[in-house]
């Protein structure tokens, strides 16, 4: 591990003077890579020199216990006491830094829901699912924006999709991906009884236009009259858009704006975030699931987590991690959740490189 922190503490350097090179200003493109490149490398560079202090810190404090001055002594063990700990958080932590990064880490997503088995118990639930996430993205700065949405009569959503933008977006929310399944006494149950429905969600990374090369002769886009609340204007008016993208068969829709051409910019953000993700599964199949795996059927067998109603529980399979504040999650807390998905990712990640 010191030999890849002293390789990246070199490059650091080596990027230190190329960015300050005035042969490289020149090149705004290559400078501004290099730039992007030292500020990545930049908290590992950090902590891989506070290392190296405490370790230099702790040799020294060792070597002053021979001293034959009793207050040096004491000076120098009460110093050690202090810089061990340090010394082994920094053990910790490095390994995690020199993981490598998800490249859409930084990126914002693209998510989306849809109600799985139960009906308008599922549509519900999958209202739930986007009020917690618009909530969470609240609470993180971050902004949300509606792409699209199939709502029903009592409240629910069939699908609904959204983007979320904020820096970290992607990091946190990709581990939403999966069938999420409800336990509760629906309001439309007059009998009591608890019943099981599921939801699916889909995390994608939003796609630039340089990620993903989208030929315009490759799109078939329809026009129509949007369905659904939004006056005589909307509804009357062909502003809806469909686009499919005839190599794949990808569809998508978006009829929320009253613009046709707003409608079409949400529904090409939808589609290049798709073919994204659909262009990673295939470079890496045995890696990433594809897409059918990442959110399952929709089935109340395949699930990644269950909100427990009647036992106020939200248990995450992947983990095994159960936590009894049910309402506080729906309401948006889930750090607690997701840094512990981060952690035991990590985790795996790290025994897999050793």
């Amino acid at each position: 591990m010191l030999d890849k922190l002293a390789a990246v503490e070199q490059k650091f350097r080596e990027l230190e003077s190329l960015i300050s090179d005035p042969a490289t200003m020149e090149d705004m493109e290559r400078w501004q890579g290099y730039t992007k490149e030292h500020a990545a490398l930049a908290p590992i560079v950090e902590k891989y020199r506070d290392y190296k202090r405490v370790t230099q810190d702790l040799e020294e404090a060792r070597a002053m216990l021979e001293d034959p001055d009793s207050e040096i002594r004491a000076l120098a063990a009460e110093e050690m006491k202090e810089l061990a700990p340090e010394k082994e958080a920094l053990e910790a932590e490095l390994p995690i830094l020199l993981l490598p990064q998800d490249p859409n880490d930084e990126k914002n997503v693209i998510v989306e829901i849809r109600g799985g088995v139960g009906g308008d118990e599922a549509a519900l639930f999958a209202g739930d699912l986007f009020r917690m996430y618009t909530r969470y993205a609240e609470r993180c700065g971050w902004r949300t924006e509606l792409l699209s949405a199939n709502g029903t009569g009592i409240g629910g959503f069939k699908e609904v999709t959204f983007q979320v933008t904020g820096r970290g977006a992607y990091s946190r929310l990709k581990y939403e991906s999966g069938t999420h399944r409800v336990q509760r006494v629906p309001v439309t149950e007059s009998g009591g009884r608890i019943h099981t429905s599921a939801a699916t969600v889909a995390v994608l990374p939003e796609a630039e236009e340089v990620d993903v090369a989208i030929d315009a002769n490759d799109l078939r886009i329809d026009t129509y009259c949007a369905s659904g609340a939004g006056g005589q204007y909307v509804n009357r008016t062909e502003t809806a858009i469909r686009i499919t993208h005839l190599p794949t068969g990808l569809v998508v829709q978006c009829q929320d704006e009253k613009s046709q051409l707003k409608n079409k910019e949400k529904a090409m953000k939808v589609l290049r975030a798709r073919l994204l993700e659909r262009a990673k599964e295939e470079q890496a199949a045995s890696e990433a699931a594809d897409r059918k795996s990442q959110v399952g059927s929709g089935d109340r067998s395949e699930r990644i987590r269950t909100y427990n109603f009647p036992q106020g529980r939200v248990t995450d399979h992947r983990i095994g991690l159960t936590l009894h504040k049910i309402d506080a999650i729906l309401e948006g807390d889930l750090d607690e959740l997701l840094t512990a998905l981060i952690t035991a990712d990590q985790a795996e990640r790290l025994k897999k490189m050793e």
